[in-house]
């Protein structure tokens, strides 16, 4: 019962500290643990801590700014192809009406 306590008390302290360095750890380790592949996991950490050190945002934050720049840039396509069909019919009835 007294390690259950010591284990419980122990992984609280390294999840509840906000020390940010373990908790990169935690992907790649659980890649090893299940996939029994190590040298996996280890690729899959270096690119994160590249991609990190690179854009200085974690791989989470980078695809979300990604998809969002994607979502505005077809919102600023549908808009433009509205202005322009409307020019293009305001144009029509003005070419008809003469």
């Amino acid at each position: 019962m007294k390690i259950l306590k010591i284990f419980f008390i122990t992984s609280y302290s390294i999840f509840l500290s906000g020390c940010f360095q373990t908790t990169s750890l935690i992907g790649p380790g659980v890649t090893a643990a299940t996939t029994g592949n190590v040298i996996q996991a280890g690729v899959q950490y270096g690119a994160n801590t590249a991609l990190k050190n690179e854009t200085g945002k974690d791989v989470l934050t980078h695809i979300k700014d990604k998809v969002n720049d994607k979502h505005k840039e077809k919102k600023l396509h549908v808009k433009l192809k509205k202005l322009l069909e409307n020019r293009i019919e305001i144009t029509r009835q003005k070419l008809l009406s003469n």
